[in-house]
């Protein structure tokens, strides 16, 4: 998929230049650990883009599973190579909405990481996503705070989705709840991200 299909897709959700994306997050190992992933969980990395979360949630779960979710198999490509020599890694090509009908089994956790800003049917995909969880399951939407874009910047630019798309914690909640995922927490990622953890009931 080229980044112009991508876009019809998911507004300003373009996989960003390598170089300060690592500049941002210099310790992905760090935010999946505040983020609550733990050994032996099988997660589900939902748009995992070219894997930059991916190895270290790997790393994280051990004997765990984690599977890597993307429409676009050139990020799946790409983030199979970062995940090089972990075995617990599997990649699955396909779109998000029909999410239940492509995945082997529930997950005891999902990920979705700089993305749902840009997500159309931001409830459906919630509910979509409420479907392939474990009861007690967490969902975690990690989203740039809601700050106007030139007071975010990495490496001297200003990054990030539009001022106008970004989502404060209260505006996820208010359209993942309906779902039937309840928010337990919001975890700081500086500097300039929230995790938003919701569960399902069970």
């Amino acid at each position: 998929m080229d980044p112009e299909e991508q876009q019809a897709f998911f507004p300003a959700t373009v996989m960003p230049d390598p170089g300060w994306w690592q500049a941002l997050w210099p310790d992905p190992e760090g935010v999946i650990t505040a983020l609550g992933v733990k050994p032996g969980m099988t997660v589900l990395d939902l748009c995992c883009g070219d894997g930059c979360f991916t190895a270290a949630l790997a790393r994280q779960v051990k004997d765990g599973q984690v599977l890597g979710f993307d429409l676009d198999e050139q990020m799946l490509e790409a983030a199979a190579s970062v995940c090089a020599g972990l075995e617990n890694c599997t990649f699955l090509q396909g779109d998000a909405v029909a999410l239940h009908r492509l995945l082997p089994e529930p997950v005891d956790y999902c990920l979705l990481a700089n993305t749902f800003h840009g997500v159309p049917e931001q409830t459906a995909l919630a509910r979509e996503i409420a479907r392939v969880l474990e009861p007690g399951a967490v969902f975690a939407v990690v989203n740039w705070h809601a700050r106007p874009r030139e007071e975010t910047p990495v490496l001297g630019q200003a990054r990030g989705p539009r001022t106008e798309l970004r989502m404060t914690p209260e505006q996820v909640r208010a359209v993942v709840e309906p779902a039937g995922l309840l928010l337990d927490r919001v975890v700081e990622l500086p500097p300039y991200h929230y995790g938003a953890l919701f569960q399902l009931p069970g």
